[in-house]
């Protein structure tokens, strides 16, 4: 009887990144209107009018959480690569962990304004999101270099052919 032949082992290809730029987006956009709520409600029940970091928490969730997504969503289905590139995906997990980090950091620092904390003002809430906007900034260098590729490659796509023939111009009516 012969022995049977190994069947070689296909290389592991990463899963596309559709459904979990979508599920960001979609959490994002719960905690965003989540944190729209806290404000309101938080800010009412302490007598604060507002001018707080929770004031801007919201927008900030939306924005950089929903909206950011879904423009990540839109790319990854036109350049299809891009689930396969190791920078963009760091890229995107990156910037998960920053702007929970940023947002966590307004969230605490806009409910100890509202409760006339003084730790409010504590320099370690600032380092703390400081580190958020540093791994946001870190974020945008990976998904940009992560893009790179995909775009040029598209670009050179769109590219006319060049021809091996050079086509003459046509001469310039001589006026008289």
């Amino acid at each position: 009887m012969p022995t049977p032949v190994p069947t070689p082992v296909p290389a592991r290809m990463p899963a596309p990144m559709l459904t979990p730029i979508f599920r960001a987006a979609a959490t994002w956009t719960a905690i965003g209107l989540a944190s729209g709520l806290y404000y309101r409600e938080f800010t009412k029940l302490n007598g604060v009018p507002g001018g707080t970091q929770l004031a801007v928490a919201h927008t900030h969730l939306l924005a950089l959480g929903t909206l950011f997504m879904l423009a990540l969503l839109a790319l990854v289905a036109v350049f299809p690569a891009l689930s396969a590139n190791r920078a963009f995906r760091s890229g995107f997990w990156a910037w998960q962990v920053g702007l929970g980090i940023t947002t966590a950091g307004m969230l605490v620092k806009g409910s100890l304004q509202v409760l006339a904390d003084g730790l409010a003002t504590s320099p370690a809430i600032a380092g703390i999101s400081g580190l958020g906007h540093i791994t946001l900034t870190a974020a945008f260098l990976l998904l940009f270099m992560g893009l790179a590729p995909s775009v040029r490659e598209a670009a050179a796509a769109q590219r006319p052919a060049a021809s091996s023939e050079q086509q003459p111009t046509p001469a310039e009516p001589s006026v008289r």
